[in-house]
């Protein structure tokens, strides 16, 4: 029979089909076995539209048979067959689908899912083969016809002989070549992980007989390796199972076996949404964090799939970055996908989709913190630093989201707490949030301003990571009560009466402080005294918005900037320093130019501050002891 030259496409465009539309070759097998699992459902369809008798769904299957000696892989499906004219429409027009006309057709209330849209996916095995047969015979028909085609150069279609009703697609494997391993084609093992990977969830089992090790009938401890039929796939997804079929020790082998954990997950989601767009979530909440998740190399993203078939390993777009510690998947038939089904395109109901897992996540931690506490710690002992930093990522447009989620140190509860929960326990007159940063809570601990503020009877929120400080300016207040850093120049603890005595103990002690001011050399902008210091003598208090723990956190990070806060010299009013300073400027104004450096230097340290002279600080030490 004469060569047919393939309908209204030309070779360039076949040409594409097979090199261009794809980028993983080992998409060529769930294509086929999604065109196997089609016909399946074609001939489910068909038997109870036409009220056809004995056709029994349990005998419906999908078999893989290799040959490596002939370098051949089959794919067989006893569905519902082609005859000549559907092999000459539907192979022989390029992104002509079969599938399409009849899901466009279908009585939607039938129990029945056809994967295809485009009519491309078939071509995907000329990535892996050289020559491409496709042996059909119709449910209901004895006569069988034979599709082949070497690809670019045409195709034939000619009568053959078939035993039974349905199709088996020959592949032809292809040599290796120096870039590219064709011979894994032919290995069981690999053909067993791209089922497993892709084709997983088809509802019809994928069979394949397979080497095994079995004990020797009559033996106790002798074995052979035999052949055996060996079922590839698990057909139902757990998550479309009814949640009360579902066992807790289901969801966690599940989520260990999937997501190649050692551990339980904390947290398990599983959801089902019909509506606007239907679709499956099962999600689940790690108990702690992936070795490479606080790094570059990590990939956020939930697994997609489309009636059981996994399009995307990582769908990114299903996910914000502040909940990427997220994993599961997605199953809904209703996205609209592209040509090669390996991505979306754009698409409003992806956003849907992710708008809606957004709430629920949050919903999900909500609960968590209330009804199971210690839980919730763990959690965010592991992923709470994204959360503060989607608060201040984006410039704060999350923060809603987020702001009830995250805790810190308590000085008074001595644990984490929420805002809400500071928040509550606020004096009557209390308008602030006071909070404190350092390298740990027991350093925090020690700053006099810290003692200032407790002995206040306030409590402080300590800060120890580095985003800490960013997220609270990006929060800027809390149920309408502001953040004060107790390190900074806005604290406020006086009353009335003591303010007043302090602004006229600063003016009459103007010339003492200017010429402190001088003996630091620009090191400060200002030297006051305050009231702030309980029973400490000094401190350094940061102007304006970039506070100590800013400036080192910024001048840490690679490339970055030299940044310098703009600091103040604090110096306790009612220290017994403040008065020897006042007697050095009368008496002895070298020896006052000395103690400042002193001071300046002290509060460095117990700022977190390092030293830029210390050789000078010890010889001021030891000169003045």
């Amino acid at each position: 029979m004469a060569k047919k030259q393939f309908k209204a496409e030309s070779k360039k465009l076949l040409d594409m089909m097979i090199n261009s539309i794809y980028t993983n070759k080992d998409i060529f097998l769930r294509e086929l076995i999604s065109n196997a699992s089609d016909a399946l459902d074609k001939l489910y369809y068909n038997s109870l539209s036409e009220d056809a008798s004995g056709l029994s769904r349990a005998d419906y299957k999908i078999q893989i048979e290799l040959d490596k000696e002939n370098r051949t892989l089959k794919i067989s499906d006893n569905g519902c067959g082609m005859d000549a004219k559907e092999l000459e429409t539907n192979l022989g027009t390029i992104a002509k689908s079969g599938s399409l006309d009849f899901k466009s057709n279908a009585d939607k209330e039938k129990d029945v899912e056809i994967i295809g849209q485009f009519g491309v996916g078939f071509y995907s095995a000329f990535m892996v083969s050289d020559e491409v047969t496709v042996e059909s015979r119709p449910h209901g028909s004895s006569e069988a016809y034979c599709w082949k085609s070497s690809g670019v150069d045409g195709y034939t279609v000619t009568p053959c002989e078939k035993e039974t009703a349905g199709t088996t697609v020959t592949l032809k494997i292809k040599e290796n070549t120096e870039n590219e391993n064709y011979d894994k084609y032919l290995d069981p093992y690999t053909i067993k992980d791209i089922v497993s990977k892709y084709s997983d969830y088809i509802r019809y089992p994928i069979m394949m007989d397979m080497e095994t090790s079995k004990l020797k009938e009559g033996t106790t401890d002798e074995y052979e390796t035999v052949t055996e039929p060996t079922q590839l796939n698990s057909m139902v997804p757990l998550w479309r199972k009814n949640k009360n079929e579902i066992t807790k020790e289901d969801y966690d082998n599940f989520y260990k076996s999937k997501f190649y954990d050692y551990e339980d997950p904390l947290l398990t989601i599983h959801s089902k949404t019909e509506g606007q767009i239907s679709y499956d979530a099962l999600l689940y909440i790690p108990q702690h964090a992936s070795y490479d998740y606080y790094s570059k190399e990590f990939e956020k993203g939930l697994q997609l799939y489309s009636n059981g078939v996994l399009i995307m390993d990582k769908c990114a777009d299903l996910l914000p970055d502040y909940f990427s510690f997220v994993k599961g998947l997605v199953d809904s038939a209703d996205l609209t996908l592209n040509i090669s089904r390996e991505t979306l395109q754009q698409d409003h109901l992806l956003k849907v989709i992710a708008k809606n897992l957004e709430k629920k996540i949050k919903s999900e931690l909500e609960k968590m913190l209330k009804n199971k506490r210690e839980d919730y710690e763990k959690f965010y002992r592991a992923f709470g630093l994204q959360l503060k930093f989607g608060i201040y990522n984006g410039f704060g447009v999350h923060k809603d989201v987020l702001k009830d989620l995250v805790m810190f140190y308590s000085s008074s509860e001595k644990k984490l707490v929420t805002l809400g929960e500071y928040v509550s326990r606020m004096k009557e007159d209390q308008k602030t949030i006071y909070y404190a940063c350092g390298e740990t809570t027991d350093k925090i601990d020690m700053l006099p301003q810290a003692d200032a503020v407790k002995a206040k009877g306030f409590e402080i929120l300590y800060c120890t990571d580095d985003v800490d400080e960013f997220a609270i300016q990006m929060l800027r207040e809390y149920n309408d009560k502001t953040f004060t850093n107790i390190c900074a120049d806005k604290l406020d603890l006086d009353t009335e009466e003591e303010k007043k005595a302090l602004e006229d103990e600063n003016k009459d002690s103007t010339e003492l402080l200017d010429a402190i001011k001088t003996a630091l050399d620009g090191k400060v902008s200002v030297v006051r005294f305050t009231n702030n210091l309980h029973e400490h003598p000094v401190c350094l208090t940061s102007e304006g918005m970039l506070s100590l723990e800013m400036e080192k956190v910024l001048n840490s990070m690679p490339n970055g900037n030299s940044m310098k806060a703009e600091l103040a010299l604090e110096i306790n009013r009612n220290h017994p320093i403040a008065e020897k300073l006042k007697a050095l400027f009368e008496t002895d104004k070298d020896k006052l130019s000395k103690y400042a450096k002193i001071l300046y230097a002290e509060a460095c340290l117990i700022s977190g501050k390092s030293i830029e002279n210390p050789a000078e600080f010890s010889e001021l030490v030891c000169e003045l002891m």
